[in-house]
């Protein structure tokens, strides 16, 4: 008489575990001029869907999805429309980001279902930001006013004209660079040269030179720090060391830095264009309401979901 083996539950499949066992986070990935990000849906609450060190593994190039950060959109507060958040790729938050705050008003018109020329607020830990999405697809954001004084930058440079710190000497590793100090919520060195050397940007060892200056003494919450060469008054070409990002093929805060630094080092004019490795941003700083205007595109690059 045979003997009748016992029943076995079914084995459950890979998917089936993973959904059971993890939460499933859809995301978008967006890119403008190749500063790309991982977008969150965090509509339904003021807390981010994932954590700083989750956030560290979703950058990641080899084991992530890949990105500079990753960025939440949230429900509007002090009376704005929506907030933005961001992590970076090594878990910290940054104030801003311009690059992303384009990405941004993308992502929300594609969750809102919007058409044509749109307009809202958002609020950041930069302050109020104001996008705009143009008929051609680009989008235009309204930055706010540049901030000069070295104590809310923050830099312990010390003013040197007109309460700013312009055309300043920063030593670094032996070497004296002339740096002009700008906050567009976060913060900036930007730079044109070491004394009367004239800049080429495309000859710089930034993984080298750029975490000195991120870490430099001189700046008490780190900095970003652009690197600019000047082809004409309205034509200019930066690379760029992200605070908490490294190297970036483009920077929207620091694009904007850039062309108030020219101005006040005598460089440019109030309008230009800046040319970055991902491309170039159309800056105006205007003289009547001292705001700066940044234009340039942003896209979605693909769709997905993962586990955490």
């Amino acid at each position: 008489m045979g003997v009748e083996a016992p029943s076995k539950s079914p084995t459950p499949s890979f998917l089936d575990r993973i959904q059971s066992e993890s939460r499933i986070l859809p995301f978008v990935k967006y890119q403008g001029l190749g500063n790309d990000f991982i977008m969150v849906d965090n509509r339904d609450s003021l807390e981010p869907k994932v954590s700083p060190e989750q956030a560290i593994k979703l950058c990641d190039r080899n084991f992530g999805i890949g990105a500079d950060g990753v960025i939440f959109v949230m429900p509007g507060t002090d009376g704005t429309d929506y907030t933005m958040r961001i992590f970076n790729s090594d878990g910290s938050e940054p104030e801003m980001c311009g690059n992303g705050v384009r990405c941004f008003a993308h992502f929300i018109s594609e969750l809102e279902n919007f058409r044509g020329t749109r307009r809202f607020t958002v609020h950041t830990g930069a302050g109020l930001i104001i996008p705009e999405i143009q008929n051609d697809g680009q989008v235009k954001v309204d930055m706010g006013q540049p901030i000069l004084a070295p104590q809310d930058i923050p830099t312990k440079l010390p003013a040197n004209k007109g309460g700013a710190v312009v055309k300043a000497e920063l030593v670094v590793d032996g070497v004296t660079w002339n740096v002009t100090c700008v906050s567009m919520g976060n913060p900036h060195c930007v730079t044109f040269g070491m004394r009367s050397q004239v800049l080429q940007v495309d000859e710089l060892k930034l993984e080298q030179i750029g975490p000195k200056f991120e870490y430099h003494e001189m700046f008490p919450s780190r900095t970003n720090t652009a690197f600019v060469q000047v082809f004409s008054r309205s034509h200019l070409k930066m690379r760029v060391w992200e605070r908490g990002a490294g190297a970036t093929l483009a920077c929207g805060t620091g694009a904007c830095a850039v062309v108030v630094a020219a101005v006040l080092e005598g460089h440019a004019e109030r309008k230009c264009v800046v040319e970055l490795p991902g491309g170039p941003l159309q800056i105006e700083w205007r003289e009547e309401d001292n705001h700066v205007y940044m234009t340039g595109p942003a896209e979605a690059v693909f769709y997905g979901s993962v586990p955490l």
